[in-house]
């Protein structure tokens, strides 16, 4: 009889993050013997927009999916409201299905999970996907000089250390964060069980041998790239962590070395904030800005001779694993982003696939452009994707975590 697995994410299934970061993982743990069943909190429009595409997907694997809708205001007071009607249907759920194991993506989720390990004795599996409550300060999402989000962090961080002293196994993303945890006092003498899994890119969607040449060629036709054009590509969200304004800068250098660059900005995100940002650094007759959906995302990063990404560097950082570089490497695109970020600098020098930017100023700027010249194997970059980013080991390194806290 197949293992039953409660999946609770406070992200929804119909937004991008879990379409490219969750559903796969439970498809393929399917496959393995598993019966999952998710509670997700959806946002109103991608809801509407994506839940018959998500339902069907879900159901060819017979996973059942719960779906609540995300409360968004009041801050603090919504959360707790949304954490309430989790908790209702998770227990509601449990008296039904028995399950064997809570898997909890994130902080949120986790608060549910540990409850019904603790008055059921259901196996907790704490997917932490990073450092969160320092996060949230770090992204200046919450400021700790107003006193209830300072009580909000402190309530976290006691949180966190909870979780992973209670959890049968904790998700890290990233090497840089497993060692910063066993470095804390708390774990000196009994570290938690952790396993490193980081986002992973599904290798049959992000596949160049896959592409369809004729619709590679209408893209480049529709995006006005000409065969001499060098294109830079900047793929995802454009927020708290990204950098607009010093990727820009760096675009504009790289343009001084190659006159004929376009920056392509594959974002369904502030198209507006963009251009306005080009025409401050003169290069609003360069950029090209495309929505993309997912199945389009692979034919984009392949009209591209480079990507970037600077990311904030903070603390929190050492948790995070950019999901666009797995897969834009999948593609065999080298990429150039700045340094203490999870573990790309490991992986960009592991790999030979990009090249790292110590500082954000001119001289490192140019200095990244120089190195960029260099010539990059596309062989080696795919390589560095399957060894690295393969969907299939973050599965069976899943698939081992349930194993282990089953025995």
């Amino acid at each position: 009889m197949a293992t039953q697995v409660l999946y609770i994410s406070y992200d929804g299934m119909t937004d991008s993050l879990g379409q490219s970061q969750v559903i796969p993982y439970l498809k393929g743990l399917s496959k393995k013997g598993y019966q999952f069943t998710i509670i997700s909190c959806e946002k109103k429009e991608n809801f509407e927009q994506n839940k018959e595409k998500i339902k069907s997907v879900l159901a060819a694997d017979n996973i059942e999916w719960h779906p609540i809708s995300y409360t968004k205001q009041p801050p603090v007071l919504s959360t707790i409201y949304d954490v309430f009607r989790i908790k209702e249907l998770a227990f509601s759920l449990h008296q039904k299905n028995n399950f064997s194991i809570v898997h909890c993506r994130s902080y949120i989720s986790s608060i549910i999970g540990l409850q019904l390990k603790k008055k059921f004795g259901v196996k907790f599996i704490f997917d932490m996907r990073g450092l969160w409550a320092d996060e949230r300060v770090d992204g200046k999402l919450w400021n700790l000089k107003n006193p209830v989000f300072n009580s909000v962090y402190r309530f976290f961080k006691k949180k966190e250390l909870d979780f992973l002293q209670n959890a049968d196994y904790t998700i890290s993303l990233t090497f840089n964060a497993a060692d910063e945890i066993l470095s804390w006092k708390q774990f000196k003498t009994i570290p938690p069980k952790t396993m490193v899994i980081p986002c992973c890119a599904d290798l049959e969607l992000f596949n160049k041998s896959n592409l369809d040449i004729k619709q590679l060629q209408t893209l480049q036709h529709e995006l006005k790239i000409e065969k001499e054009d060098f294109i830079l590509l900047y793929l995802g969200s454009i927020g708290t962590w990204y950098m607009l304004d010093e990727m820009m800068e760096f675009f504009s250098i790289l343009k001084q070395k190659k006159p004929k660059a376009k920056f392509l900005f594959v974002t369904k995100d502030e198209h507006e904030r963009i251009l306005q940002c080009a025409e401050k650094y003169g290069v609003n007759d360069c950029v090209i800005i495309r929505a993309g959906n997912r199945e389009e995302i692979p034919y984009l990063i392949s009209v591209s001779d480079f990507s970037v990404f600077f990311i904030l560097p903070s603390y929190s950082k050492k948790a995070s694993s950019p999901t666009k570089q797995g897969e834009i490497m999948a593609m065999g695109i080298p990429v150039v982003c700045n340094t203490n970020v999870g573990d790309t600098d490991k992986i960009i020098t592991d790999y030979n696939s990009g090249v790292l930017v110590k500082e954000f100023n001119t001289a490192s700027y140019a200095a990244a452009v120089e190195r960029m010249q260099q010539p990059y194997s596309e062989q080696e970059i795919i390589h560095g994707a399957n060894e690295y980013f393969s969907l299939a080991n973050g599965i069976d390194r899943y698939a081992a975590v349930y194993l282990a806290v089953m025995s």
